[in-house]
């Protein structure tokens, strides 16, 4: 349903620690730079982040949260881990199961270092 997703940075060197630390441990590849924006791919989606076009400060979008899909509950605990490790701030519950109607996930949530929500899903 979607080809990309893009988000905002005020500062690319540190998304890009962030961001490049969080798409290993997804599978995912930088593919570098290109107008100021940090180019990731996984399965064919496209993940950028850098600099806003209209030159603005780059701001959180209020109740947007960007979601991952991940393997395994091992691999939402890992991306959680090196999130944190890379500037990222741990939010809501600590990783776990949740349950949603009569389906499961493991869940676990981030904020980057600019302030964007992501959260990492396994469908159990």
């Amino acid at each position: 349903m979607y080809t990309h997703v893009v988000l905002g940075t005020n500062d690319l060197a540190r998304a890009k620690a962030f961001y490049d630390a969080l798409f290993e441990v997804i599978g995912g590849k930088a593919l570098g730079e290109l107008k100021g924006k940090l180019l990731y791919e996984k399965d064919g989606q496209m993940f950028m982040i850098g600099h806003p076009i209209d030159g603005h400060p780059a701001t959180v979008a209020n109740g947007f949260t960007l979601g991952f899909s991940l393997p395994s509950s091992e691999a939402v605990e890992a991306w959680h881990k090196v999130g944190i490790e890379h500037g990222g701030q741990a939010i809501e519950d600590a990783p776990g199961v949740r349950t949603v109607g009569g389906s499961k996930y493991f869940l676990a949530y981030l904020r980057d270092p600019d302030g964007n929500k992501l959260c990492a899903r396994y469908d159990m």
